[in-house]
């Protein structure tokens, strides 16, 4: 088991009380968005919009709102690939969430869940 599921649902509660929240995307994430999107400018920072939990495998996801008016697509992507500002306890429990995950990830790299 990646996820603590007490801890994770504990969570995605304290994140949905406070949509929309404020992110920045991994250079990663944005490329992955700017490959899949060409034609769109993404800014640095968007809002979470929305929180869905991908069971244990993909953890929480989040929908963005990058502010592109123009845009129908929706962008979707891990809540480990987002970066919060801030040093409020919301910004410290999703860091905390997503050092476990990762290092969890990473213990788990190359065997099957």
């Amino acid at each position: 088991m990646i996820d603590i599921p007490d801890k994770t649902q504990a969570l995605m509660a304290r994140l949905e009380a406070a949509l929309p929240v404020r992110a920045r995307p991994t250079p990663e994430a944005l490329k992955t968005l700017r490959q899949q999107s060409p034609e769109l400018r993404f800014p640095r920072h968007c809002d979470i919009t929305e929180i869905y939990y991908a069971g244990d495998e993909g953890g929480i996801l989040c929908t963005l709102d990058f502010g592109l008016d123009d845009s129908k697509e929706v962008h979707i992507v891990s809540i480990t690939h987002l970066r919060f500002g801030g040093k409020s306890a919301l910004s410290r429990a999703v860091v905390a969430y997503q050092r476990h995950r990762v290092k969890k990830l990473k213990r788990l790299d190359g065997r099957p869940f």
